[in-house]
């Protein structure tokens, strides 16, 4: 592979020369030159190239013109690392620098690593971040959410109930919420999303962010539960939902509300369901499920 034009020059006095620790450096999303200059100088002149995936770093460092040389390229991952992270420590002891890089944006951001990186504060030896691309944090930019809060939440739980039961725990969080998931799943996602959190409430699909076929979907959560319906998505998929808002409701709606949930769920977990979508206190709500479950 061709490198591209790249402003890391090995040669250049500005090149640090790296004291021994773990530096956790960020890495492409998606386009190439998204790559920090910093991370160009770690990758260039670490002693130990440590990744989630060797393959594409490898790659990543050919692109950008920087050779590895006779330096070693461990992997490390969620299968490997309790054997692995000794080998990392002791290398950092005897005085080597370790670069460690997770295979597209933030290490630990719902990436491997954070038992890595436990294990050296722990080890009280020196952790050096290199920030950098971060699908949140590019999916935040382009959503055109609120961005004064937000709460990443990482992938949810991919079993249906259990992924009601984690969006209903965030139903009344006042702020934006991040959230990974599998192209295969997005679609089951936004719609349960759409039953507990409500059809109204605003959220946006960013797909394959930096990338070639990058895409942006706006709308309702019943919109793009919608859009989604006979259609395969492919690639990487950040959704983000609206903030929850406090709302006035009458004791109509809230019936209708529970009604609605109780065709899916039992009494206990639609009361639950919509005290946390409306802020209101669960006994309440709980004793008026309980009512309308007698008129059945």
């Amino acid at each position: 592979m061709n490198p591209i034009a790249s402003p890391y020059d090995p040669s250049s006095p500005s090149v640090p020369t790296l004291a021994a620790g773990l530096y956790l450096v960020a890495t492409p999303i998606g386009a190439a030159r998204d790559i920090t200059l910093r991370a160009l100088d770690l990758l260039g002149t670490a002693d130990v190239l440590v990744a989630e995936d060797t393959r594409s770093l490898r790659r990543l460092m050919d692109i950008h013109g920087i050779p590895r040389g006779a330096r070693p390229l461990l992997s490390y991952h969620d299968h490997n690392g309790a054997k692995m992270r000794p080998q990392i420590l002791q290398r950092i002891r005897s005085g080597q620098s370790v670069v460690f890089a997770s295979e597209a944006g933030s290490p630990l951001i719902a990436d491997p690593g954070y038992d890595l990186a436990r294990a050296v504060i722990e080890a009280n030896l020196p952790l050096i971040g290199a920030p950098g691309p971060s699908a949140a944090i590019a999916a935040l930019t382009v959503a055109g959410l609120p961005t004064d809060r937000f709460l990443f939440a990482g992938f949810l739980p991919s079993t249906a109930g259990k992924r009601a039961k984690a969006l209903t725990e965030l139903a009344r969080v006042p702020a934006t919420l991040v959230i990974y998931e599998s192209p295969n799943r997005a679609a089951a996602l936004l719609k349960t999303a759409s039953e507990v959190l409500g059809a109204e409430r605003k959220a946006v699909l960013c797909r394959e962010l930096t990338k070639k076929f990058e895409e942006v979907l706006r709308g309702t959560l019943e919109e793009l539960s919608s859009s989604l319906v006979g259609r395969q998505l492919k690639g990487e998929v950040v959704i983000l939902i609206d903030r929850g808002a406090g709302q006035e409701v009458s004791a109509s709606d809230i019936a209708h509300e529970l009604s609605e949930a109780m065709e899916r769920l039992s009494v206990r977990d639609a009361s639950e369901e919509i005290a946390v979508r409306f802020g209101l206190k669960r006994r309440d709500v709980y004793q008026q499920a309980l009512a309308l479950s007698r008129k059945d």
